[in-house]
């Protein structure tokens, strides 16, 4: 007999609800969570406006719901977060002291002292937490990673991390500072944290900058960041740009080149390029969906009870705050 994919370890059926229609929601985790191919059976899907949740909840086979219901609901088990930034936090904690296991969106929070708070209540409840952050999981991610500390490239001396995307529509929450929107919480997460995947988690910055639209939401920006090893980091984001998603890793004995870094489509073939000793080795891969496999990954924090990337969500958050702090921010260009 053919086990469920959504089966818990002790053979229950792992259950998620969705608090929020956002685009990555509807695009890209709605899809996977009722494909029967993941390893959550999806119950609710919630918005504040009743027709979108019962037009989205309709399209995925699941229930429409509030927020409340569904944290009121004891056979969920766990909550996705797709919300805007500054929304993370209140019902994040609002689901853990639920007792529901949380997904959200990423950033977890705007600062890490409300990340750290929530990563220990969640600790304190046995409960997992963790961000979606999808490129981290993503096959091409642990093949680069794995390809560094192999030295294939030497000592590493350089990290470049970009990714930009063109302007959002005026109304885009992402331009909204009530909401947390800008471009450093929007895009800067992505750069910042290949930083730490492959560098580690104790880089400091010692130079940013922060483009600021007057009266706005910063729609760019770049941070210098410092490894103990003396290795840097040169990282680029924005939300008022040509699209860039590429990482490059410099070392003494050669470079590695990862484009589609960040955003690869469930059928792209990802492909790596080593240039060393004057020749040039591409390394492609199968393609790889991330979506899915970051929901196999919070599936398996929730069998374990536990926050499993704590310290990486938590450094991150760290880094976020330092280049806020160390940021010098230009005054707006008026034009000619």
């Amino acid at each position: 007999m053919r086990r469920d994919p959504a089966a818990g370890a002790d053979g229950s059926v792992r259950t998620i609800a969705v608090l929020g229609c956002a685009d990555i929601a509807r695009r890209r985790v709605l899809p996977v969570l009722s494909s029967g191919r993941s390893r959550w059976r999806l119950t609710h899907v919630a918005s504040r406006d009743p027709a979108t949740a019962a037009a989205l909840a309709a399209e995925h086979g699941a229930r429409p719901a509030s927020y409340d219901q569904v944290l009121e609901d004891p056979a969920v088990d766990a909550v996705y977060l797709p919300l805007p930034n500054a929304l993370h936090a209140p019902w994040a904690r609002r689901a853990l002291s639920a007792g529901k296991h949380v997904l959200a969106e990423k950033p977890l929070t705007g600062d890490a002292a409300t990340s750290r708070g929530l990563l220990d209540q969640a600790r304190a409840g046995g409960l997992a937490l963790e961000e979606n952050v999808l490129f981290v999981h993503h096959r091409q991610t642990r093949v680069l990673r794995r390809l560094v500390q192999a030295g294939a490239v030497g000592r590493v001396r350089a990290v470049t991390a970009r990714f930009c995307v063109p302007a959002r529509p005026a109304g885009d929450v992402r331009h909204r500072r009530d909401l947390g929107g800008g471009a450093l919480l929007d895009t800067g997460v992505y750069p910042l944290r290949a930083a730490l995947t492959l560098l580690g988690r104790r880089l400091e910055v010692v130079g940013a900058v922060l483009d600021e639209a007057p009266g706005g939401v910063d729609l760019g920006g770049s941070a210098l960041l410092l490894a103990p090893d003396g290795a840097t980091a040169s990282v680029t984001f924005g939300m008022a740009h040509g699209y860039v998603s590429d990482v490059e890793v410099h070392g003494e004995e050669g470079l590695l080149r990862l484009a589609s870094a960040f955003t690869p489509g469930p059928d792209a073939a990802p492909e790596l390029d080593l240039l060393r000793g004057g020749r040039r080795r591409r390394i492609r891969l199968a393609p790889h969906d991330h979506v899915r496999a970051t929901l196999d990954h919070f599936a398996a924090a929730v069998d374990h009870g536990t926050s499993l990337l704590a310290d990486d969500v938590l450094a991150e958050a760290e880094l976020l705050d330092a280049v806020r702090r160390h940021a010098r921010r230009p005054a707006p260009s008026t034009g000619s």
